[in-house]
């Protein structure tokens, strides 16, 4: 029994640790991992294997790191739920790019998206031109959400895809 409790500690402390180390490298969402990001998870997590479970490589340790871990972060999206403060702490708030036409260039260059690659995802939501563009907006999990008014109908079309290759902001 010790040994399953030294595997559910290890397994928290790993947890937190790898919670807090992609946060402050800039990694909020996973969604938006490159593959150089996922290369290096997969290295982290052998890196870390042997620190969850040390010498207890049977089937109850891996289980109980397993659950330990699904419990984290069970807790942990609560925690975020009922906490405005801690989610904004551990997600950052959708980002602004165009609003009425207008290009916040200053958003653009915070969250290090070109001109280029922003009318890139205006023409994959079928808008020709950001003039066309009544709204959008760079969301958490790395997809921009796009709002156009048709000029004729003035009727207000919104649309999201969901891009293969996300954007890292932070």
């Amino acid at each position: 029994m010790d040994s399953i409790l030294n595997v559910a500690v290890r397994s928290l402390c790993v947890y937190l640790f790898m919670v807090i180390a992609i946060r402050l490298f800039g990694k909020n969402q996973l969604s938006q991992l490159n593959a150089g990001d996922v290369v290096l998870l997969l290295l982290i997590s052998n890196a870390v294997q042997n620190a969850m479970v040390g010498q207890n490589t049977s089937l109850e340790g891996g289980l109980v790191a397993a659950l330990v871990l699904f419990v984290a972060n069970f807790v942990l999206k609560r925690i975020m739920f009922s906490s405005r403060s801690f989610e904004t702490f551990m997600e950052d708030d959708p980002v602004v790019l165009i609003k009425d036409g207008v290009v916040d260039q200053i958003a653009l260059n915070r969250v290090k998206i070109t001109k280029s690659e922003l009318e890139e995802a205006i023409r994959e939501h079928g808008i020709e031109t950001i003039d066309d563009v009544k709204l959008s907006v760079l969301e958490v999990d790395g997809n921009i959400s796009v709002v156009s008014e048709d000029e004729k109908t003035k009727q207000t079309h919104y649309s999201r895809i969901k891009r293969k290759m996300k954007r890292k902001y932070h």
